[in-house]
């Protein structure tokens, strides 16, 4: 029993001594003075790696979400002869919930995983020694423009996902199920907020790009620098990253419905 409580004991401090880690790392990343000409050509290439070759993936994924949750949606309201609220239903739950949140996993899936890797084989390469060896930080060189990039991306990609999901349900819902068009759009303008709905979805995939861009760069500078090494900080760069996802997303709703 004693051991069992004293390995407990170990997790429990090991896990504080990562997030003091972790917080100590992203606090020397974010109060560096960055250069701006440098920082501006490089955060461009990472939009363009992080943000734009997760497009696809992205679209793809939305335009089915949006057709199932039409789906979906318009077999549960035909049993109360409400098809017409089938864009309502659609809008609400895609702005508010399923846009910032499928989009964040997606991309800790995609891009934070390939964030980790890419700076944890740099580190067995032994590129980060050399920079720092060279007198060339490799937070403001390698971290910091990827960083800007995810942060940047993710909300992009959100609102990208939210628009084809729509369309999606649309797809279904109008062109294939017999939904009036009119109504699916007129219900859906007439529900729908922008400050308490579109920008609350907004605000989500903010917090949430910050949380798996941290994640993905920390695990990967902090990595052994070894193939295993590499591989398990990928694999906990992906896990913490969608669980803080999931946990940080029911703080926020609680928080913008007043349940807090």
């Amino acid at each position: 029993m004693l051991s069992g409580i004293a390995k407990t004991g170990r997790y429990g401090l090991t896990a504080i001594q990562n997030l003091g880690a972790s917080a100590y790392f992203l606090i020397q990343l974010i109060c560096r003075p960055p250069k701006f000409k440098q920082l501006f050509s490089s955060t461009w290439y990472q939009l363009y790696i992080i943000g734009v070759l997760s497009g696809l993936v992205i679209i793809v994924s939305g335009f089915f979400i949006g057709m199932v949750v039409g789906l979906q949606g318009h077999h549960t309201l035909e049993k109360f002869g409400a098809e017409s609220q089938l864009g309502q239903l659609l809008a609400l739950s895609i702005a508010r919930e399923l846009g910032p949140v499928v989009s964040a996993l997606l991309f800790a899936g995609r891009a934070g995983s390939a964030l980790t890797a890419e700076i944890g084989l740099m580190k067995s390469t032994d590129q980060l020694k050399s920079m720092d060896m060279m007198g060339v930080s490799p937070l403001a060189r390698v971290v910091y423009p990827r960083f800007v990039g995810g942060l940047i991306s993710l909300p992009m990609l959100s609102l990208i996902f939210s628009a084809v999901a729509v369309y999606g349900g649309y797809f279904i819902g109008v062109e294939r199920l017999g939904v009036d068009a009119g109504s699916f759009w007129s219900n859906m303008q007439s529900a729908v907020e922008f400050r308490g709905d579109v920008l609350s979805g907004i605000i989500k995939s903010i917090v949430f790009a910050f949380l798996v861009t941290w994640v993905a760069v920390y695990q990967g500078f902090t990595c052994e620098p070894t193939a295993k090494g590499i591989s398990m900080a990928t694999t906990r760069s992906v896990v913490y990253a969608s669980l803080l996802v999931l946990g940080f997303d029911f703080l926020l709703t609680a928080i913008m419905i007043g349940g807090w």
